[in-house]
């Protein structure tokens, strides 16, 4: 019987090579997506649970050419803040600055705020907005209160959508003014997490954190309170600014009623 001798065949260093190499350079692959978003910006992305959205830049707020991008303006009222200076219009600001406020019945007003210049202005954060992607990418813990409010993909989305709304809203100083306008828009853009907002706490939000653009609009804006309360004060008495503050008090009221107690009252 002939015999068969094995002959062992020589290992290949190069098949181990070349796997090893291609592992290396997979790996690598996956690697450098996430330091590429580590290394992003965080002021140009906001996250979402779809992943990242893109944000545009913004560019500088500038009281000269009424540009406020991303900003709550707030102006005094003729007469109203007069005795009540905490009181005033307010407005909303696109990306790009320009400013929207809801300043007569079917009319939001575009790049001319009623009842003058911008006195105080508070710029918003994006990134404290939740823009989804679909009905399920909700980065804010309310998803039903601001599906129910009506969702928004970017921040000039939710003042488009704010402002056909109100295009068909008649202007009313007790129960849909420039504020509901405001808190209607805040609400699209679910901004702080919340759904909840509405023109009382809209309105300490600006006195809290808003910021003056200058002295002379502290001026224009107490010197007509101050003026009428000096005259009422010679012409009535004393009594005169007890009537000032029972008027606040009852505009308060009115005003707390209206949002907690009756629902819809206020809008």
């Amino acid at each position: 019987m002939r015999l068969l001798r094995r002959i062992p065949l020589p290992r290949v260093e190069k098949d181990y090579d070349m796997e090893a190499d291609e592992e290396g350079a997979f790996a690598s692959l996956k690697v450098l997506p996430s330091m590429e978003l580590e290394s992003a910006s965080d002021d140009e992305l906001v996250s979402s649970s779809g992943g990242k959205q893109e944000l545009w830049p913004l560019g500088d707020v500038d009281p000269t050419r009424a540009r406020f991008p991303c900003c709550i303006v707030w102006t005094p009222l003729p007469v109203v803040s007069w005795l009540a200076p905490y009181i005033g219009h307010v407005g909303i600001a696109r990306e790009d600055g320009t400013i929207l406020d809801f300043a007569g019945s079917n009319f939001v007003n575009v790049d001319d705020l009623a009842f003058g210049s911008v006195a105080r202005c508070l710029q918003l954060d994006r990134k404290e907005c939740c823009f989804p992607v679909n009905l399920a990418a909700h980065v804010c813990a309310r998803s039903y209160e601001h599906t129910e409010a009506g969702m928004a993909i970017s921040w000039d989305d939710a003042l488009r959508s704010g402002t056909r709304h109100f295009e068909h809203k008649c202007y009313n100083l007790f129960t849909c003014n420039s504020h509901s306008f405001v808190a209607n828009c805040l609400n699209r853009l679910a901004y702080g997490g919340s759904a909840g907002w509405n023109v009382l706490n809209l309105a300490v939000l600006v006195w809290l954190r808003g910021r003056w653009l200058d002295r002379m609009a502290v001026v224009r804006s107490f010197l007509p309170f101050a003026a009428v309360s000096c005259v009422g004060v010679l012409m009535a008495g004393w009594s005169f600014l007890l009537g000032m503050a029972a008027f606040s008090l009852l505009l308060l009221g009115w005003f707390v009623i209206g949002v907690y107690c009756v629902k819809g009252l206020v809008c």
